[in-house]
């Protein structure tokens, strides 16, 4: 197999990855692209670092096991078939499946610290940063986390302001410059 061609996709919290990612993955044969999202690599709730309120912060780099992360993209990188459980953000009514990621011509990396974490943002051929406006991303992101991770509006209000806002400011925004390919959802 010839080195795989890597896309790293990153943008704010809802700003439309998962729909953009969606539409990219479905406009290709499934031996011809794999996806490897960084929603898997959530260390346990257990080990998540918690803000004065007591409440966890799933919005910080530290949140990742990045090395693992950055191992996996390696290896698939490298041609090598990858394993994962896959994480379920703390929802008990879902079972974690085993995921399977195997080597493709086009890797396509997701998260919202993809280009932060350099061991992943070197080996990426492609950087894709995609934004919506702000009032978009805060709807999505109350739908989201109501109907997949049973937060109630209040939760997720606090998250946002406290955790999401304040993250992407230092962690993700900064890569919204031109030197990146710039895909902007306008709803």
């Amino acid at each position: 197999m010839h080195t795989p061609y890597l896309i790293g996709i990153t943008g704010g919290s809802a700003s439309g990855k998962t729909t953009f990612l969606r539409r990219l993955l479905a406009a290709f044969p499934e031996e011809q692209i794999c996806l490897i999202s960084q929603d898997n690599y959530y260390h346990p709730r257990e080990k998540q670092l918690r803000d004065d309120m007591g409440v966890e912060n799933f919005d910080l780099p530290a949140s990742i096991d990045a090395a693992a992360y950055a191992a996996d993209v390696l290896s698939i990188s490298q041609g090598r078939e990858v394993r994962r459980q896959e994480y379920t953000f703390n929802n008990a009514s879902v079972v974690p499946q085993e995921l399977v990621f195997r080597p493709a011509p086009i890797v396509v990396v997701e998260g919202i610290f993809v280009f932060h974490f350099e061991e992943i943002a070197k080996l990426l051929d492609l950087k894709v940063y995609i934004d919506a406006q702000e009032h978009v991303k805060l709807h999505r992101r109350i739908i989201r986390d109501r109907d997949e991770r049973g937060y109630d509006l209040a939760d997720v209000l606090y998250r946002y302001t406290h955790h999401v806002a304040p993250t992407y400011e230092q962690f993700i925004a900064p890569y919204s410059t031109p030197r990146f390919l710039q895909l902007f959802d306008g709803e």
